[in-house]
């Protein structure tokens, strides 16, 4: 007899008292079934906040660890532990702290798609959503060394005239957006704004109507007067969007030629879409695969996050 995964997953939700977190990359399924459903400066906020005895955190691996960072005394489980972030990899701890011990007079400012131990090299932590904020809480003489994601790293010196020292990472997603196609798309739908997170390179992010956080992107499409959208982000964020205004079009944003998928227009995370609601269910029962980290790792992990939180409180982001 088939198991019925929905069913299962509330049947063991409340007998464990565990709630499941997940990222708008994740399948819809799993968007529909999770407790609460965010970027990762929310989900980041929510494991802050919860009462529950376990968090199943669904997205990537360091999304999990950052949930077990802010919540030691819960047990933290990913549906799959394999699921990672290539820009995440693109940023090894023992090479980055190379890098900044070369700038002693730096800062150190680390996107949250970095691992725990990369964390612990990083003075704050930002997200998409409050990056440009954080930078800017620094005083204007202080150099900085921003990390990973060197698109993003771009985008927020442009908009803060800073000139923050870059690391050399990058998203595969956002990477391999096609401004041809892009453009093209435009072309068939005029009348369309075009939303890019900037996570993706300049050129994509200089096509935008509105550039920001997935968080950000779909505030705009639900306040927007406009009808329809281009999407150039991860292509799970059309799920909450087509929910939340099934009256809009929403148009995901093609991959370069070379990098789509037979059948598909879009741009995935692999990585995201490792997940599936078995996973989920079997990571329920098993209570298995769960996040462990290092007490003394995490205890200095856990204070670039906590100044993210503190400073995002402070400017109600």
């Amino acid at each position: 007899m088939a198991i019925d995964f929905v069913k299962e997953i509330e049947r063991l939700k409340k007998e464990k008292n565990a709630v499941i977190m997940g990222h708008y990359y994740q399948t819809g399924d799993i968007q529909d079934i999770a407790d609460y459903i965010g970027d990762s400066l929310a989900l980041a906020q929510m494991a802050r906040k919860t009462d529950a005895d376990i968090i199943v955190l669904c997205g990537v691996h360091f999304m999990g660890e950052t949930a077990k960072i802010l919540c030691p005394d819960k047990k933290v489980l990913v549906p799959d532990a394999t699921a990672g972030c290539s820009l995440a990899d693109s940023c090894p701890a023992d090479e980055f702290a190379k890098f900044v011990a070369e700038h002693p007079d730096h800062k150190v400012i680390s996107y949250v798609n970095t691992t725990a131990a990369v964390k612990a090299l990083t003075d704050v932590v930002v997200t998409s959503s409050n990056a440009k904020q954080i930078v800017e809480s620094f005083p204007a003489d202080q150099k900085l060394i921003f990390g990973p994601d060197h698109n993003l790293g771009s985008y927020i010196n442009k908009l803060t005239g800073r000139n923050m020292l870059l690391w050399n990472g990058a998203c595969h997603v956002h990477e391999k957006f096609s401004v041809e196609g892009i453009i093209k798309l435009k072309k068939e739908h005029p009348g369309a704004k075009v939303l890019v997170h900037p996570e993706c390179p300049a050129v994509v992010v200089a096509l935008a109507d509105k550039a920001g956080s997935t968080a950000g992107l779909l505030k705009y499409a639900l306040s927007s007067d406009a009808k329809e959208f281009i999407v150039a982000t991860e292509s799970g964020i059309l799920h909450e969007m087509q929910k939340k205004a099934p009256e809009k079009v929403f148009i995901p944003a093609p991959p370069e030629y070379s990098e789509a998928k037979v059948g598909c227009s879009c741009n995935e995370c692999n990585y995201m879409k490792q997940n599936t609601l078995e996973k989920v269910y079997l990571a329920l029962r098993d209570e298995q695969p769960e996040v462990l980290i290092d007490e003394e790792l995490r205890k200095k992990a856990v204070l670039p996050i906590d100044r993210m939180l503190e400073i995002s409180a402070k400017l109600g982001l």
